[in-house]
């Protein structure tokens, strides 16, 4: 069997963030990413995806985003940025292994690989983050509806949709965003069991939003030891959003309360036919090679103190939403959780 230092599962920001901290202190880890590229999620979103951060909030530690430090990099901008980053790492990068287990091996851990292959480690770091699992509500008769269904994970375009009746499912800004592009090509619906929350892009003026969270101390506080479920998520936005729900394209409405066949129930006792339905409902940890390890618990999210198993310290997370503050799973503040992991790993392995 193969051995490393530490394996790190998952080649996105969170993997290379914690592949970067690692080296800093002298070790050498080996990363293993399941897709073929080393950029995580980013070159699955949909195609008009823009940062809500600034260029110059958007980078992880060693490398600058460049160029404009004051514009909102678009997906394909993200993606160039992190295979940038991977290829000056002096870190091996392993692609196309996507990781089916985790167990106890001794001392250190046996990483069960798709593909047959086995390898030890001292130590792991659970890095496949927050975007990999998306999350639909297990809604009463969504089995039974007709029109096409989909996660916005799975979403690339407006134009597939031109001329549809479309509900769009939730209030963040992914529902906000793609509801809002659909509306020039369909006729869309916000559908949410909360009303939209709205944060100002820039909300005294000149400076953005990003620039305000990080004077305060708000972006890096130590919240996540409060935060059990996150928190509603607010709108960034600097107008155009605002307006465009305010036209009615799209318009919201309460949540649905049935669904049957092609139609759905509104909750004031309406009924119409629905082409599609696009849950834009968020993710939920992608750690289901844990499982076997009892590491999860029954919901599949990770047992954990703060950044580490209960199972031990050598088994740690990098890239969980609040894991400590409010950036702990954005390209911005990824890299101050994956400092302070290599740190008590370094301390872990050098002490056995």
């Amino acid at each position: 069997m193969e051995y490393s230092d530490v394996v790190i599962i998952g080649g996105g920001q969170s993997g290379l963030a914690a592949a970067h901290a690692l080296r800093q202190r002298g070790l050498r880890p080996l990363v293993l990413e399941g897709s073929g590229q080393p950029a995580g999620s980013w070159p699955r979103y949909y195609d008009s995806l823009t940062l809500f951060s600034p260029a110059r909030y958007s980078s992880l530690p060693g490398l600058p985003f460049g160029g404009n430090p004051d514009r909102y990099p678009h997906r394909d901008e993200v993606v160039a940025y992190l295979l940038r980053y991977a290829d000056r790492l002096d870190a091996e990068i392993r692609t196309r292994q996507r990781v089916r287990s985790v167990r106890r091996d001794g001392e250190g851990f046996a990483v069960a690989v798709e593909d047959g292959t086995e390898l030890g480690a001292r130590a792991v770091v659970a890095a496949t983050g927050s975007f990999g699992r998306p999350y639909r509500p297990d809604l009463a008769g969504l089995d039974s509806f007709t029109g096409t269904v989909l996660h916005v994970a799975d979403y690339h375009a407006p134009e597939p949709f031109a001329g549809q009746r479309v509900v769009v499912v939730g209030a963040g800004n992914s529902a906000v965003q793609v509801g809002t592009e659909l509306a020039a090509h369909a006729h869309v619906t916000l559908a949410g069991r909360a009303p939209v929350r709205w944060a100002k892009q820039r909300p005294f003026g000149g400076r953005d939003l990003h620039f305000w969270l990080s004077v305060s101390g708000l972006d890096t506080a130590p919240l996540g030891r409060f935060v059990r479920t996150p928190p509603t998520q607010m709108v960034i936005d600097d107008g155009r959003y605002r307006a465009a729900l305010a036209r009615g394209a799209p318009d919201v409405r309460p949540m649905f309360t049935g669904i049957e066949g092609s139609k759905i129930t509104w909750s004031d006792g309406s009924v119409e036919d629905v082409d599609a339905l696009v849950f834009a409902t968020g993710y939920r940890p992608d750690l289901g090679y844990l499982a076997p390890f009892g590491a999860l618990d029954r919901r599949g999210l990770p047992l954990r103190r703060g950044d580490v198993s209960p199972a031990g310290p050598a088994l740690a997370y990098v890239g969980l939403e609040w894991q400590r503050s409010l950036s702990s799973a954005s390209l911005r503040g990824v890299g101050r959780d994956a400092d302070r992991v290599a740190r008590r790993l370094s301390a872990h392995l050098a002490s056995t």
